[in-house]
């Protein structure tokens, strides 16, 4: 599993980049055809990670149930997030996954409920399949946030 902590670790950090490279105000922005946002997008990984490692796993997340609500499956940004909403998010960028990985290596993930994943119909029925998912799901969402990049600088 050491590699797939490292695709995470690397993923975050490109997003991290992302969210240094770019003003408050692109972050927000959503472009015409879409229905989200940058940010939207990595709250979003943040807390699919956590909802899909531990809360299927009948462990707590290192994320407030607001934050899940805002960014959880099937939400959409409800408004402008402020500049220390998006640092609460990107200092939770690599704190989730290190804690993730040191966890996983505790072997603290001893159960897990199955759970059927919209975007591959694949079902996922222990924490090792989660992970994979986590990253496959990570780099989606990362050509997501290319896409509204492209966007929001037209």
């Amino acid at each position: 599993m050491d590699f797939t902590f490292q695709v995470l670790n690397n993923t975050r950090a490109i997003f991290n980049k992302i969210i240094e490279n770019n003003a408050l105000e692109d972050l927000n922005k959503i472009p015409a055809g879409f229905n989200n946002n940058i940010i939207w997008n990595i709250g979003h990984i943040v807390v699919s990670e956590q909802l899909l490692a531990y809360k299927l796993s009948g462990l707590d997340t290192m994320v407030s149930d607001e934050m899940i609500n805002t960014y959880r499956k099937d939400s959409k940004p409800e408004g402008d997030i402020t500049q220390e909403d998006v640092n609460e998010i990107k200092g939770l960028l690599f704190s989730t996954v290190e804690k993730t990985k040191s966890d996983y290596n505790k072997g603290v993930f001893k159960m897990y409920n199955a759970y059927t994943v919209s975007t591959t119909g694949n079902t996922l029925s222990n924490i090792d399949e989660a992970l994979q998912f986590i990253a496959i799901h990570e780099g989606l969402h990362y050509g997501y946030v290319l896409a509204l990049l492209k966007a929001v600088k037209n």
